[in-house]
């Protein structure tokens, strides 16, 4: 019998993901200035105000509230009626120093021998049920709501559209766990007032929606993914029937609340550690890109089809605890799972060190991927402009989401020759 799989995301204008994206913002530009940054930085957003606190140990000062306000101008938060913009809300920092205890347990003489900046446990994922070897029940919720952005900065086809706007879309599949077709989809976006009638208003966007924006959506998809879209799709459009107040002034946002969104949509497992506003020193950031690395290479080699991999820490300690794979019975190997786990830590240094170093998290890569999820998306690179406060630019070009690329690939052929 199938059963149905569903995924949520959220869009750039979330309040949650306001406060990622100022959080990582901060992390950015401390890694411009001093590589060597080790910064822990949280944000609060509400009606009106911003609140950053956190940690931190660099040689570099910068200007954190314009850091805040170019950030939220940049997502759209740009107009009073909204009860929250860049311009004019208060931004108070409360960062300061980090302690004295964590860094002596980071911070060894030798850089290979840096410790574990806290301990946990991280995961990654992969399937091949996907081009990106990623769960689809996410991939297409990012892929509405990335559309629906596009729409909201065109301001052509659709005019009346705010920045807050979640999706939710529910696969059914078969017992093979194969997609067969799409159930529901779910959109709430926030709006303008822009009818006098609220039935009218809710009833222009739902046109618009199944008209203009799922269109848009499907005509950049794999003809394999096309063919799950039918008719008998139950659309959940503003269920509320209004959605004018939204962002920061109708939910308070804070850094790290939307992990599940940031990396498998309830596939798989999360170690419970948030991303964004951390330097590569924490595992909870750099674990869990490394794992996926490991996951999706595993998978694009043909070892399996679907892969979970778990690594652990203890605070100040370079080598991992452990490391656990479960490849659900898909493994095209005559090995366990147990012996596949020895195999990869054989031959990937899975020291938090090592992860820095192999995937290049010194740099300022991290704004990019606190919206739309911190995997399966593009390795490129990009020209970056950073200021300080006292005029200083300084102009760079780095690689995002290295995690993504497929390098292991002939490194995983050979060690379990396949």
């Amino acid at each position: 019998m199938s059963y149905l799989f569903t995924s949520e995301s959220v869009s750039e204008g979330h309040p949650d993901k306001v406060a990622d994206q100022i959080s990582d913002a901060i992390i950015d530009n401390f890694l411009a200035f001093d590589p060597e940054s080790k910064v822990a930085c949280e944000t609060l957003v509400t009606t009106g105000q911003v609140v950053l606190a956190g940690e931190v140990k660099s040689k570099t000062y910068l200007d954190v509230q314009k850091i805040a306000r170019d950030t939220i101008n940049k997502i759209g938060y740009t107009k009073g009626e909204y009860m929250f913009d860049g311009n004019s809300c208060g931004v108070l920092s409360a960062i300061h120093e980090q302690s004295d205890d964590i860094s002596r347990g980071v911070d060894k003489n030798e850089f290979e021998e840096q410790g574990a900046g806290d301990q946990g446990m991280m995961f990654g994922y992969a399937t091949n049920e996907t081009e990106n070897y990623m769960p689809l029940a996410l991939e297409l919720s990012n892929r509405i709501l990335k559309e629906l952005s596009c729409l909201r900065h065109e301001n052509k086809q659709i005019t009346y559209l705010r920045p807050d706007s979640k999706s939710q879309v529910t696969i059914e599949y078969s017992d093979e766990n194969i997609p067969l077709r799409i159930d529901s989809i779910v959109l709430s976006t926030q709006h303008d007032p822009f009818l006098n009638d609220d039935n009218a208003m809710l009833n222009r966007i739902e046109k618009d929606v199944k008209n203009i924006l799922i269109p848009r959506v499907i005509s950049k998809l794999p003809k394999s993914i096309q063919s799950l879209f039918d008719e008998k799709i139950i659309y959940h459009i503003n269920p509320t029937g209004k959605f004018v107040i939204g962002g920061p002034h109708g939910d308070t946002g804070l850094t790290g609340r939307k992990i599940v969104v940031d990396t498998y949509g309830g596939k798989g497992a999360h170690g419970g550690g948030a991303f964004s506003g951390k330097d590569p020193s924490k595992v909870d950031r750099s674990g869990a890109y490394a794992m996926r690395h490991i996951a999706k290479n595993m998978v694009a080699a043909g070892v399996c089809n679907e892969i979970l991999v778990q690594v652990s820490y203890a605070i100040g300690i370079a080598e991992p605890t452990g490391l656990y794979v479960n490849t659900y019975g898909s493994s095209n190997l005559k090995i366990g799972d147990g012996e596949i786990a020895k195999k990869i830590m054989s031959i990937v240094d899975l020291r938090p060190s090592a992860i820095e170093k192999s995937l290049k998290l010194r740099f300022p890569i991290y704004s990019e991927t606190a919206a739309y999820g911190h995997m399966g998306r593009t390795n490129k690179f990009v020209e970056k402009i950073f200021r300080q406060p006292n005029g200083v630019e300084k102009k760079m070009e780095v690689e995002l989401f290295t995690w993504e690329k497929l390098d292991l690939i002939p490194t995983i052929k050979s060690a379990f020759n396949f």
